[in-house]
């Protein structure tokens, strides 16, 4: 008799560990598992430092003691390894840290004033008042001087603790807080360089200023790169370790002469000519050229936070937290520590310094209408971000070690920066919760985040019609393709008393190209062209690669070379992003969605499905007036005022992530292919009385007309459905895996 083989599990059907905290991080949406885990090894690191500090005849203090040499003739470093650790390991957090200020400041949410104005100050307050309640509590010169420990909040503990305990979708509240941690880094920064640097020498300095100028002309040199980056920061390390400036520093300074830039289309093109050789014929020396031609086409800022941003997270931070958090907390530590001044003052400062500063600057902003908030960024969120803000771990623990030479009092310090860990990590829980009741997330999700408004969105219709139609959509959508018929017959049933709103949800899952057809009609809208531009991305869903763009632009009449450049631009990318986030923050996530007079549309998207919940929310009839008025004759839109047409944009100019750019200028030729939905595309959004209308204001040259409609192609085979008849309140063809969840067809949960 034989017995059966076991059958093989396999990962797949095993139940994943820890379910509920597994549930618990990954139903928050805009953290990476980056974020999450560097935060989760940061608290166990803490925990193994605590414990290790506190065993019987703990050699916790011993091992951290141990010194390590380096020896060159006469000349050599000895180096205890807390303070290896802290002086040189910590350098690579610094330059990490000081690769991201500078990409924010080139390109990022900080490149224009007008978008960094509200957590500017925010950081600024959230520097200075911790400071002053500090020394509220701390007269004396021997804990006076220790007021930098209270100034800079921790960005890995700070994201970590907001993916775990923050709302669970974050909207404009990460990148709010994202934006003012760095700020606030930038002030940890200068004051370990100005107020904890005791004694400076002069000669080495000039070495280290030397250094950087040549670390500055690399970007010239076309090979050997690296190697270079690596001998030169050393020297630098060692000339201000030399000089007597913190030596950490030299990673900040190095970062910020890296360059930083989005990538040009040229160095592109060039990168995959090499690839495409070395495919063709594959030996060595093709392959360092497409090695090299990938490399270049990136900055070089962003090859190193990407090679060593891990390293910082995963390896150096940890070992930080292992050396400096473990605090000996027998009674009689814990006694003079709860006695004493200076730990009341850093578990005061953080806890209430942060909260009060951050939270009350932002309101002071708002109320002066100096700066403005994001759609759902309410004083509520600010308020819990700021509590969170008093984790001060890391550069907490770093300016202990510079500021205060007494261990006792350094213990002391330490007990009230990992008490107001704990205390800011459960205010910050406190306040989401009390937010959470008071405007619940599901409630959030029902209504339009952000009012239309005629200076950003891009409408068609009176800005002032009496019923409003918000669509978020994507242009690679076949769905969002066969709508624009149904749209256009809704425009035509109520004439101007419609306003009809677009907004971006590229779902890159499923379709790769969305995100740059996006920025190609923020581009276009930028020379007056977006109603005609997205009908002729929607007519060929199956070229929409650069060069496809850039075809579609020239075939347009527009300026290719300023469309590219606008395409790369922060003011583009940004526009789409905040139209992402706003989804994300209404829990939208299929595309197309509807609101209807503000209101979330569930159901059917067909023409007779909008017509009647149109009818049903409008407010501006009287009891006697007819539920609805007849189709107006002509083309959809017919009677629409003149300002039916998107507004202009309103955006910052900042430069942030890139698109694929371009420095060989000139048209670019490209692909025509008839995609699903091609001849509704071309009829959809139509303009009013069949004419092209412009968007308002918007600069360029006016076009006659679009582009004739060319003959319908076989449709995606990803959508094989009819197209939606003209007035059938029959609902459209089953969705598309992962595009359509809220049809009214499937239940969500």
């Amino acid at each position: 008799m034989t017995t059966a083989a076991p059958a093989e599990v396999t990962e797949g059907d095993m139940a994943p560990r820890f379910p509920r905290l597994r549930e618990l991080l990954y139903q928050r949406r805009g953290f990476s598992d980056t974020e999450k885990t560097a935060a989760a090894l940061l608290l166990v690191a803490t925990i193994v430092a605590l414990i290790w500090a506190n065993l019987p005849n703990s050699s916790y203090d011993e091992f951290w003691r141990s010194t390590i040499s380096l020896q060159v003739g006469q000349t050599g470093i000895q180096l205890d390894f807390r303070s290896l650790v802290n002086e040189a390991l910590m350098t690579l957090f610094f330059f990490v840290v000081g690769l991201e200020v500078k990409r924010e400041f080139a390109l990022g949410e900080l490149s224009e004033w007008s978008r960094a104005v509200v957590p500017v100050a925010a950081a600024i307050a959230g520097l200075a008042v911790p400071a002053l309640i500090f020394l509220i509590f701390n007269h004396s010169d021997q804990t006076s001087h220790a007021w930098g420990v209270v100034i800079s909040s921790d960005t890995a503990f700070l994201l970590g603790a907001l993916a775990i305990v923050g709302p669970r979708l974050p909207g404009h509240l990460r990148i709010f807080l994202l934006a003012l941690a760095v700020v606030d880094d930038v002030g940890a920064l200068a004051v370990i360089a100005i107020f904890y640097t005791d004694e400076v020498h002069i000669a080495p300095l000039i070495v280290a200023a030397v250094g950087l100028v040549v670390i500055w002309m690399l970007r010239y040199l076309r090979f050997g790169q690296g190697p270079a980056y690596l001998v030169l920061s050393l020297v630098v390390w060692g000339a201000l370790y030399a000089s007597g400036v913190q030596p950490t520093l030299a990673g900040v300074a190095i970062a910020l002469v890296i360059p930083v830039y989005s990538p040009r289309r040229m160095e592109v093109e060039r990168a995959a000519e090499l690839s495409r050789a070395f495919r063709q014929s594959p030996n060595p020396a093709y392959a360092q050229a497409a090695v090299r031609g990938l490399l270049s086409s990136v900055s070089v800022n962003d090859r190193l936070h990407t090679l060593y941003a891990p390293y910082t997270s995963f390896i150096i931070l940890p070992i930080f937290a292992l050396a400096n958090a473990g605090v000996h907390l027998d009674a009689a530590t814990l006694a003079a520590s709860f006695a004493s001044p200076l730990t009341w003052g850093i578990i005061v400062g953080l806890v209430v310094g942060k909260f009060v500063g951050i939270t009350g600057m932002t309101v002071l902003v708002k109320t002066l209408k100096i700066g403005v908030l994001a759609p759902g960024l309410t004083f509520g969120r600010v308020a819990g971000g700021a509590a969170l803000s008093g984790i001060g771990f890391t550069i907490a623990l770093f300016i202990i070690d510079l500021a205060i030479p007494d261990p006792a009092l350094q213990d002391e310090a330490r007990v009230g920066v990992l008490a107001a860990t704990v205390i800011a990590f459960v205010l910050g829980w406190a306040v989401f919760r009390v937010v959470d009741k008071v405007q619940p997330p599901s409630k959030m999700s029902l209504v339009l985040a952000r009012p239309v408004d005629a200076k950003r969105d891009h409408f068609r219709g009176p800005i002032d019609a009496p019923m409003q139609l918000v669509e978020y959509g994507d242009f690679e959508c076949p769905f969002c393709s066969r709508a624009t018929g149904s749209i256009d017959e809704v425009r035509a049933h109520f004439g101007s008393d419609l306003l009809y709103v677009w907004r971006h949800l590229p779902l890159t899952k499923v379709h790769p190209h969305a995100t740059l057809a996006a920025r190609a009609s923020e581009a276009a809208a930028l020379q007056g062209k977006f109603f005609i531009y997205g009908p002729t991305m929607f007519a060929h869903q199956d070229a929409l690669e650069l060069d496809d763009l850039l075809a579609y632009a020239v075939s347009l009449g527009m300026d290719v070379d300023r469309f590219e450049e606008d395409m790369r631009s922060s003011e583009v990318i940004n526009r789409v992003r905040d139209d992402v986030i706003d989804a994300e923050l209404m829990d939208v996530h299929s595309t197309p969605t509807f609101f209807v007079n503000g209101k979330r549309h569930r159901g059917p998207y067909d023409a007779a499905s909008l017509i009647r919940e149109l009818n049903a929310s409008r407010t501006d009839r009287t009891a006697g007036d007819s539920p609805s008025r007849p189709p107006a004759s002509g083309a959809a839109g017919s009677g629409a005022s003149p300002h039916s047409a998107a507004g202009p944009i309103a955006g910052s100019t900042a430069r942030t992530a890139p698109v694929g750019g371009s420095d060989d200028r000139g048209a670019s030729s490209g692909r025509v292919g008839g995609g699903a939905g091609a001849t509704e595309a071309l009829r959809g959004w139509a303009p009013a009385n069949g004419a092209d209308v412009l968007d308002d204001a918007a600069p360029g040259p006016v076009t006659p007309s679009a582009p004739p409609a060319p003959p319908d192609a076989p449709a995606l085979p990803d959508a094989p459905s009819p197209p939606v008849a003209p007035a059938s309140p029959v609902a459209p063809a089953p969705p598309e895996e992962g595009t359509r969840r809220d049809l009214g067809l499937t239940e969500k949960h």
